[in-house]
């Protein structure tokens, strides 16, 4: 039967109509409630104009809050209070506060995280994926009673299965062993590799970024987290995940720079807590670990392990980082695979080069994400307009690693990019670590890591074809849809 003209023109006159309708709903829910000025008028502008198409993307792409984390630990917490209360008691026996030089972020580490400054740390500096993995099976097979292990990348190749058949090596000597993992990053880790942990009595759990309420379509969040925590004594955080790639087998990025590190003491039990947590969301269950603290009284440096999350009720990452780029004073170093930093950051990094902070970012020179690489290129202009920031392109390889050195007092080692994805969308960690000797041997390697680098002429933006400048500016143009 022909659908009559008319009907057919009625119809789809509703359809426009109750399309443009949710593209005005849309808009106004994202003037609402997305974080920036110009993300809300960019998502705005697009739901209004072309709502067929920005509309699936919102769902999508478009919130900055992860619901439902912060409840359900609220929720095991107030269930559990005796045994939550206990853990925390055991690590605040050793709060400590940072150096004198850093004593304001005592308070902003208090404000913004549960977890303090402890003593009794011991950290040693991991560097590249060859040394990194190394330490990490060995800890794993001197386990004797658990391990946490949470990643956001694991493959199924010659370096995930090395992990493999050490995890399942401890699980049949009776060693209790939880596999976390975030599903997005992991998205081609096979089914098999996640069978054969599990056909060998060892706890498997993709993260469930997309559990909860309003969480459902929001594909943009991620578990971005590396940990692994041995029998509560030794663990370890950094920028590498399990993969070939890290080892430098992708001929197009190789070698692979990373950075690792190794911490014993009350560090561990900081980090223990938070793949508890991670845990607790991923299964709804509770583990049993040790929370007796074996402080290293030898190293006894101070520490402080800084978790974050799009569930934090506050920017938790964007806050600290700017804290810790103000309190710099004489020297601020930074390595970073992503430069797209949200303009309060930007605007705290000029400030630290104006007031003669020796600013130096080292940046990758060959990209992993081409949109990332592009946006970089965005900052250029600004940073040449007020000077003293000074950028490198590291040449020896892909650079991945996420360092930051303040002064001649405390370096940073983790997940966190300097990015605006880490900053607000990524579930993260990094482990600070404020005594003079972990300074030092960071310092050297920055060093050497700058040897390997080229400094970048600013100007040279300049210079570059229009259809290069055009990608930079539309890339930066999207950065606050993510």
């Amino acid at each position: 039967m022909l659908v009559d003209s008319g009907v057919l023109a009625l119809v789809s006159g509703i359809i426009v109509v109750v399309v443009h309708a949710l593209g005005i709903l849309h808009a106004a829910h994202a003037v609402m409630t997305v974080r920036s000025s110009s993300g809300a008028i960019a998502w705005g502008i697009s739901l209004i104009t072309f709502p067929w198409l920005a509309i699936p993307l919102y769902w999508i792409l478009g919130r900055t809050k992860f619901h439902g984390y912060t409840e359900a630990l609220r929720s095991v917490y107030a269930q559990h209070y005796r045994l939550v209360q206990e853990a925390y008691g055991e690590i605040a026996k050793f709060k400590i506060a940072p150096p004198q030089k850093l004593a304001q972020l005592q308070p902003i580490a208090e404000a913004l995280t549960a977890i303090p400054f402890t003593s009794g740390n011991a950290a040693q500096l991991l560097i590249d994926a060859q040394q990194t993995y190394e330490a990490m099976l060995s800890a794993i097979a001197q386990a004797t009673d658990y391990i946490l292990l949470e990643s956001y990348t694991v493959s199924d190749d010659q370096a995930g299965n090395e992990f493999k058949q050490a995890l399942i090596t401890k699980a049949k000597q009776g060693v209790r062993i939880y596999f976390l993992y975030d599903e997005i990053g992991s998205k081609n880790l096979s089914r098999s590799y996640i069978k054969s942990l599990r056909n060998n009595n060892i706890q498997v759990s993709a993260f469930h970024t997309t559990r909860g309420k309003g969480n459902r379509f929001q594909l943009n969040f991620r578990n971005h987290r590396k940990i692994l925590v041995v029998d509560g004594e030794t663990a370890f955080v950094g920028g590498l995940n399990i993969a070939d790639e890290y080892l430098g087998k992708n001929p197009r990025l190789s070698p692979w720079r990373d950075t690792h590190m190794m911490l014993q003491g009350p560090s561990v039990h900081s980090l223990q807590s938070v793949f508890i947590q991670d845990w607790y969301w991923a299964t709804r269950k509770i583990l049993e670990v040790n929370w007796q603290i074996k402080a290293n009284r030898e190293a006894n440096q101070t520490a402080l392990v800084l978790s974050t999350g799009p569930a934090d009720q506050l920017p938790v990452c964007n806050l600290f980082f700017i804290n810790v780029i103000n309190q710099a004073q004489t020297r601020l170093w930074i390595a970073t695979p992503y430069l797209v930093p949200d303009e309060s950051t930007l605007q705290a990094l000029k400030l630290a080069a104006m007031r003669g902070v020796d600013v130096r970012i080292i940046l990758p020179n060959r990209p992993d994400h081409l949109f990332v690489y592009l946006c970089s290129f965005s900052y250029y202009a600004e940073i040449q307009a007020i000077g003293g920031i000074k950028l490198y392109r590291y040449k020896n390889g892909f650079m991945h690693q996420k360092i930051i050195l303040i002064d001649d007092d405390m370096a940073g080692v983790g997940s966190i990019n300097l990015d605006y994805r880490s900053f607000f969308l990524n579930f993260e960690v990094m482990g600070f670590v404020a005594d003079s000797h972990f300074v030092e041997s960071v310092e050297k390697m920055l060093q050497d890591d700058l040897a390997a680098s080229v400094s970048v002429d600013l100007s040279e933006y300049h210079k570059k074809p229009f259809w290069f400048k055009l990608a930079v500016r539309v890339s930066r143009l999207l950065t606050p849809l993510l």
